[in-house]
């Protein structure tokens, strides 16, 4: 397993995608790093990419072959971005070679790919985080410190929501017509709406009964799912995932409690005892589907100083495990017309 003993860690990127470019951005800003390699598809691709971030190529390795990325001794760790379908063998192998590892959401597109990646991490031993960003989201850092104050009570209800069209968004390539990704709403972006319900409540989901209903007919995957979470402290939660609607990019986060509530950067609490309506936090929003506006710095460097301590990320794998359980849940059950199930699964 590489270790954190060297004065700056050696870090890949595996993929050159979009999320690729943040990822080294916020690399190249930690002290503590070097980047050393990137991976992709092809050679070509891994030089624009280094190209475009402004890396020297005489100091940094481009690889083709996974494999030959992961016997580079330089490597101390990774980041894994490439498309969902490749995460879990990506993670196994780069687990069995001993690199730390950042893996971007979904990490995997069903359970038995869920088990085996965890299994590997175990067994390495290496650190793990999961691209789970918007815990680094300013709101969201205000709203956890919130609750552990106490501001809100006892909570006992969470919504999240994670509502984006991506033609309305104006994606680059983006086209209105049916979905073809076999990954769904849920899975795909909505496994933000339901992680951080799961991370401000502070507690596992338990049991999911779910509804799907898409507008466009042949989609590969569900569109719009609308999920009610119990979570194993009693906890109820509301979670949905659409990709339908005609309106801008939206990421509802609200939260009730006995003594407080919390709807976007709005809040009340009886600890204000003179204020006769909802007080604004003037903050930065988790209100843009651009990866550009994601907090990444802050992700990369609470990465970077696990693996420098050694100590276990909040977001590793075997957290992460309970989020995309959860989806996996939210699809299961609307399939079967709402029936309730329960975590963890089968």
């Amino acid at each position: 397993m590489a270790t954190a003993s060297v004065e700056r860690l050696g870090m890949a990127i595996q993929g050159a995608g979009n999320v690729s470019t943040e990822h080294l951005r916020a690399y190249m800003n930690n002290p503590h790093v070097e980047v050393v390699a990137i991976g992709s598809r092809t050679w070509e691709g891994a030089e624009r990419k280094a190209r475009q971030v402004g890396l020297d190529l005489s100091r940094i390795r481009l690889y083709d072959d996974y494999a030959a990325l992961l016997a580079d001794r330089r490597v101390d760790a990774l980041s894994i971005c490439t498309p969902p379908a490749r995460h879990a063998q990506e993670t196994i192998l780069g687990a069995q070679a001993g690199k730390h590892l950042l893996i971007e959401k979904p990490v995997a597109t069903n359970p038995a790919e869920l088990g085996k990646m965890d299994d590997a991490v175990r067994r390495a031993g290496v650190k793990t985080v999961v691209s789970f960003v918007l815990r680094w989201n300013p709101l969201v850092l205000t709203i956890k410190r919130m609750i552990e104050d106490g501001v809100f009570g006892e909570t006992f209800f969470v919504q999240t929501a994670y509502w984006h069209n991506v033609v309305q968004g104006r994606y680059p390539g983006a086209k209105e017509g049916p979905r073809t990704s076999p990954i769904s709403a849920m899975l795909g972006g909505g496994c933000h709406a339901m992680d951080m319900a799961r991370y401000l409540i502070g507690a596992g989901v338990v049991q999911v009964t779910a509804l799907s209903k898409d507008i466009m007919p042949g989609h590969a995957s569900p569109a719009n799912t609308a999920a009610l979470c119990r979570f194993e402290n009693g906890t109820m939660g509301y979670v949905s995932a659409c990709t339908e609607q005609w309106m801008p990019y939206v990421f509802t986060i609200e939260l009730f409690g006995a003594g407080g509530a919390i709807r976007g950067n709005r809040f009340y609490s009886r600890k204000l005892p003179g204020a006769t309506d909802f007080v604004e936090i003037p903050t930065i929003m988790p209100d843009s589907g651009d990866v550009a506006h994601h907090p990444f710095q802050g992700e990369i460097d609470h990465f970077v100083e696990c693996i420098r301590t050694g100590r276990e990320s909040h977001v590793n794998l075997a957290d992460a495990a309970n989020t995309h359980e959860a989806c996996f849940a939210a699809d299961r059950s609307a399939a079967g017309g709402g029936a309730p199930v329960s975590l963890p699964l089968g």
